[in-house]
């Protein structure tokens, strides 16, 4: 017993994507200066590393021992592309009732804060950060386990972001 006619599937179906469509998150990335702090961050420590294991044996034992930069010069190439993949993979959406938080390259995580149960909205930016223009967000939860992080942000975007997670949160408080 047919109880609609075919075009009401049709109907039917396109409702159903378009509230999905609704309901999926729109994802913002970090921005690129996060990639160029970390990067010199590596190039710095590591560069240091290789110097320090190469130059220093190369003169006093020998220039075959100058080989033991090599190393910490082939970790510095492979960190190079890893902090890309890394950097490339944190995004967050803001979404009706919470902020979503995804990172991870091999193991992904995604958190998920409700606007109700955030306690604490804090903006920090240590002096490297400040160097490149960029913030982090800290949330903080009365669950420890969800508390989260977004770093590297501009930090005007980081004080909107701080600003809007604090009236949600106010305005959606779950009463703790």
């Amino acid at each position: 017993m047919e109880t609609g006619s075919p075009d009401d599937a049709g109907t039917a179906g396109a409702t159903d994507a378009v509230v999905r469509a609704r309901e999926e998150p729109v994802w913002t990335g970090l921005p690129p200066g996060l990639l160029r702090m970390r990067r010199l961050l590596l190039v710095v420590w590591l560069g240091l590393l290789a110097l320090a294991a190469g130059l220093l044996p190369g003169l006093f034992l020998g220039p075959l021992w100058a080989t033991l930069a090599l190393p910490p010069l082939a970790v510095l190439g492979w960190g190079w592309a890893m902090l890309e993949r890394n950097w490339r993979s944190w995004r967050y959406a803001e979404r009706a009732d919470d902020l979503l938080i995804s990172r991870g390259v091999l193991w992904r995580e995604e958190t998920v804060v409700p606007y109700g149960r955030m306690q604490l909205v804090e903006v920090t930016s240590g002096p490297v950060e400040r160097h490149f223009g960029l913030a982090s967000v800290q949330l903080h939860t009365a669950a420890a386990a969800t508390d989260a992080t977004i770093p590297g942000l501009d930090p005007a975007e980081a004080e909107r972001l701080r600003d809007r997670l604090t009236e949600l949160g106010e305005a959606r408080s779950a009463g703790l």
